[in-house]
């Protein structure tokens, strides 16, 4: 029998200015069937509890390493390995010291998450443009967690109860997503996409590839990436075993695997596949990255720094990204 604490989920704060601090509160003030305790800023996180009305439900406990997030009802452990923020940071604006702080608050949980001192990452949405104004440039979540742990092969994927999408290409312009879609790219994609159903419990993916061009470049007519690239990566799947297919034209394939047809869809790039899952709505959203040492799941929105500080966030996407947490780490169970 194993007695060892089961270990926390690790909630990231995001970006204080934005709704994160208020989805986090309405989140564990509903309770949490499992330990979590989340990196950010106390005095922030304080003053939403008051805000919200929620200080006689939930009270903030300062805790200095995630072992000690036991997850006693009432209490929102909170740990901080950097500074305080102010504690009238307005909501809703552009801040460098919020823009800092989310960086700053993701470092500390992939390197405890990489100690093993955590289950999986559950991360609030930060901004980009008030992270480079705190002196950090990364396009998103997704490459700070790659670069931090060494990552080489990695991607995002998007999921809801009907659709889960991964992507060749993440953050880059239009004009340059040709390039990028190399027969490794694609074929690595294909592989990562399998990891993620295999993880999920699907135990026979079924993997449809998306192309690139209009009908999936009608037999070279409309571009030959389909033909030079998409194509023999997917050829290579199948000789792995993988049960990979296309190129299937983009304006179609969703909708097939809405309806069943597949268990996951590449997708070549970023709105190819995420406005597809946007479609269906943000509550169930969830984004995962698809390769990295430890499960990392997040919202599927922004900061949406037009609602915060006026008490209507929805925290439903967060608490989809901690259940999938939890269904992707099954091997931890929670304590009796």
């Amino acid at each position: 029998m194993d007695d060892r604490a089961p270990l926390p989920v690790g909630f990231t704060l995001g970006d204080a200015a934005g709704i994160g601090p208020e989805i986090i509160v309405k989140l564990f003030a509903a309770g949490l069937p499992c330990p979590a305790l989340v990196y950010g800023d106390a005095g922030i996180l304080d003053g939403t509890l008051r805000r919200l009305g929620l200080s006689d439900a939930l009270s903030v406990e300062l805790i200095a390493s995630p072992d000690q997030a036991t997850g006693r009802p009432g209490m929102l452990p909170v740990l901080n390995r950097w500074q305080a923020l102010p504690s009238e940071l307005p909501p809703g604006q552009l801040n460098a010291q919020a823009g800092r702080g989310a960086y700053e608050y993701l470092c500390h949980a992939i390197d405890d998450a990489q100690a093993s001192r955590l289950r999986a990452i559950v991360t609030a949405p930060l901004n980009k443009k008030a992270m480079q104004a705190g002196g950090i440039d990364y396009p998103g979540h997704t490459e700070i967690l790659a670069e931090r742990t060494g990552t080489r092969h990695y991607a995002m994927m998007l999921a809801n109860d009907e659709l889960r999408v991964i992507l060749a290409t993440i953050h880059v312009a239009l004009a340059q997503v040709s390039p990028l879609i190399t027969f490794e790219t694609e074929l690595e994609t294909i592989r990562l996409a399998q990891r993620a159903c295999l993880q999920a419990g699907i135990r026979r993916p079924r993997i449809a590839v998306a192309g690139l061009n209009p009908h999936a470049g009608e037999d070279g007519r409309f571009g030959q990436e389909e033909i030079q690239v998409i194509s023999p990566a997917i050829q290579q799947a199948r000789t792995e075993g993988m049960d990979a297919s296309g190129p299937w034209p983009g304006d179609t394939i969703f909708m097939r695997a809405r309806r069943g047809e597949f268990d996951i869809v590449v997708a070549q790039y970023h709105d190819q596949g995420l406005i597809p899952v946007k479609y269906l709505g943000v509550d169930q959203g969830v984004n995962v990255t698809v390769g990295l040492p430890f499960v990392r799941t997040s919202v599927d929105h922004g900061t949406a720094f037009d609602i915060a500080g006026q008490g209507i966030a929805d925290p439903s996407s967060l608490r989809a990204a901690y259940d999938l947490a939890l269904a992707m780490t099954p091997d931890q169970a929670c304590a009796a």
